[in-house]
């Protein structure tokens, strides 16, 4: 894990220690994720977040938003005092990502909403003969929702090449094993036969997820999907694959200490 992946991981706890609340296992398996999306795969203007041309993304885990909301920081979004002002009264930035955010482009938080979303831009956006693309990412605990289905069978339909879905594969959710609470192995093999192009990758590696991000569409009259393969609460070694830290509430100061120490210390 390089020092950006720790950085943004420090900067999440800083903002949840601030806030005193939040989801922490969801949010760090995201960061090399929409790391890598927002260094170097989507086309965007943070000073113009509408911009017409621009690619779209979705968090459809909304509960994995301070990984995002570090990231529109990162990029000039929003504030370093509006990031801090997450789930404050008045705050800008809510426990679930909504549109009064600049680089948000649809309210998530109740789960299999993002992907039948994103298949409507899609299908807008070839209709108007764009050439932005949408991306959404996914909880695999999400993937229990009879709406990813729906809009999977529509996009591999209307052959939405334009389209990618990202699944963060870490095989937890909030009380126990995704595999024991629902199971989707095959998981790969539902994508497939649902009429995606499919690839899965380390979603930790960096260089990996360049590279496989670097060759879509995977087919070109076919919706493409990345499957994540990721670790909940990937970086802090006592919360890897604790579904108690799922999330979080009132981190002591001496717990902010300990959580920042464990990031700057971490090496697998």
């Amino acid at each position: 894990m390089d020092q950006r992946s720790k950085q943004l991981r420090k900067k999440i706890v800083d903002v949840l220690h601030h806030a005193g609340r939040g989801h922490v296992g969801p949010s760090m398996s995201l960061v090399e994720i929409l790391r890598v999306l927002y260094d170097s795969v989507l086309k965007y203007d943070s000073a113009n977040p509408r911009m017409p041309e621009r690619d779209r993304f979705i968090l459809s885990k909304g509960h994995g938003c301070l990984a995002l909301y570090v990231l529109l920081a990162d990029k000039g979004f929003i504030t370093e005092e509006e990031l801090f002002s997450f789930c404050s009264f008045n705050g800008l930035l809510g426990g679930h990502p909504t549109t009064k955010t600049p680089g948000v482009e649809f309210a998530t938080g109740s789960l299999g909403h993002g992907l039948p979303f994103a298949v409507g831009v899609a299908a807008a956006l070839k209709m108007d003969k764009s050439k932005s693309r949408i991306f959404t990412v996914l909880g695999d605990g999400e993937c229990g929702e009879g709406s990813v289905w729906e809009a999977a069978m529509s996009a591999a339909r209307q052959k939405l090449s334009n389209l990618t879905a990202i699944v963060d594969y870490n095989k937890l959710q909030s009380y126990g094993p995704t595999e024991e609470v629902t199971g989707f192995e095959p998981f790969a093999g539902k994508w497939e036969s649902f009429g995606f192009a499919v690839r899965e990758v380390n979603g930790h590696d960096v260089a990996a997820l360049e590279k496989i991000f670097a060759e879509l569409p995977f087919e070109q009259d076919k919706p493409s999907v990345v499957i994540c393969h990721t670790i909940k609460g990937k970086g802090l070694p006592f919360a890897e694959g604790d579904p108690t830290w799922h999330h979080k509430t009132k981190m002591s100061a001496e717990d902010h200490v300990r959580i920042i120490k464990s990031i700057e210390d971490y090496h697998a």
